[in-house]
């Protein structure tokens, strides 16, 4: 039996009809930039999920671009996030002229770890950006005692972490923004780009929302410097179709984790932690074995699909080379990365698909 790593053509197969009739009346209101869709579709995210508020956005890289725009970073500005996250967590300090620092995360969770985050701040830090990777909650408690210590601006990558909730209250609200991603594999996944923005201060939502569109709340007139940040028709009545199905699909995926967690007995694996704080909505489920390629080799042979995300910390990217730090700078990032694969876990997978997954670990 062959487990595919993902496979979204079985969610969307599913959803054909609605999703096709969806599109159709979009397309014949010629909505198609913002407009109704979008709203409905803003109003449905945010009382469903738990939010004063939301704003559709064409992708989840824009919305933590506006994120840095509306905390004031800038040129001499220092901005904190994780070096084992996608690029995008680091992205909108750069847009802004600021200077990404990285602090390393926690082996347990791969979250930030606020002990080295409190070391990493100097007078120059003025914000932090929390990712709550692969669908775990962060340690917010006390990264927000952190932050209102020093007085940062904090920015919650929500991407990966849609419908998670940190000691009862929806990742998004804790900081001062909170920022998704409906690129098409995450939990809520588009049919293309999409991202929304939320924020429980309201002068921080009206900012966000003129940003969106180039600076300006009615046409032609600008007031600020925005951009073009707006998410398009097609994509919002597509997420509208999807959004009704998020709490099913995340209790799947919490049931595969649950059977993961209790019949993975590979000596050695170390499986992803589950502290008491924030149940994970399990975007990924990924695992550490000293002998990780081996592992993956051997899966493949027995038609198991894996991946490995962020086989490359951010701090040794390329792109971060002229911040100067090097091999041996996190060592827990690297060695995540270095030890790290990533198991099958989306809705579709069937009991039978999820056993030979087991299986096929713990036989190696």
């Amino acid at each position: 039996m062959k487990v595919p790593f993902l496979d979204l053509s079985l969610q969307h197969q599913a959803l054909r009809e609605p999703a096709l009739a969806a599109l159709t009346a979009t397309y014949d209101a010629t909505r198609f930039c913002l407009g109704k869709d979008v709203e409905d579709f803003e109003q449905t995210f945010a009382s469903t999920l738990g939010y004063p508020r939301a704003l559709a956005m064409n992708s989840g890289t824009a919305p933590l671009h506006v994120a840095c725009m509306i905390a004031g970073f800038g040129p001499g500005d220092e901005v904190i996030t994780a070096p084992f996250t996608f690029i995008s967590s680091a992205w909108g300090i750069n847009y802004v002229g600021a200077t990404p620092v990285f602090a390393d995360v926690e082996e347990g969770t791969f979250n930030l770890d606020p002990e080295k985050l409190a070391a990493a701040i100097t007078p120059r830090t003025k914000g932090i950006i929390i990712v709550h990777l692969f669908g775990q909650p962060a340690r917010m408690d006390e990264i927000m005692a952190l932050a209102r210590q020093h007085n940062l601006f904090v920015i919650e990558d929500c991407a990966q972490a849609v419908g998670a909730r940190y000691r009862g209250t929806p990742v998004g609200t804790i900081g001062d923004v909170g920022t998704f991603s409906f690129y098409p594999t995450k939990n809520l996944g588009g049919c293309g780009e999409g991202g929304a923005l939320v924020s429980r201060r309201e002068e921080i939502h009206t900012q966000a929302r003129h940003i969106r569109v180039h600076g300006s709340d009615r046409r032609y007139y600008h007031d600020i410097v925005g951009g073009n940040f707006r998410m398009d028709g097609f994509q919002g009545a597509l997420l509208n179709v999807k959004l009704p199905h998020l709490a099913g699909w995340t209790a799947r995926r919490q049931a595969i984790a649950a059977r993961y967690l209790a019949e993975i007995t590979l000596a050695d694996v170390r499986l992803p932690e589950q502290p008491g704080y924030g149940k994970s909505v399990f975007h990924q489920f990924t695992v550490r074995h000293p002998q990780r390629d081996a592992l993956r080799e051997h899966l493949a042979k027995h038609e198991v699909g894996t991946d490995l995300i962020y086989p490359v910390p951010l701090h040794l990217q390329k792109c971060y080379a002229y911040l100067g730090r090097g091999p041996g700078s996190f060592p827990i990032s690297e060695k995540i990365a270095s030890t790290c694969v990533s198991l099958p876990i989306f809705p579709e997978l069937t009991d039978a698909q999820v056993g030979q997954v087991i299986s096929s670990v713990n036989a190696f």
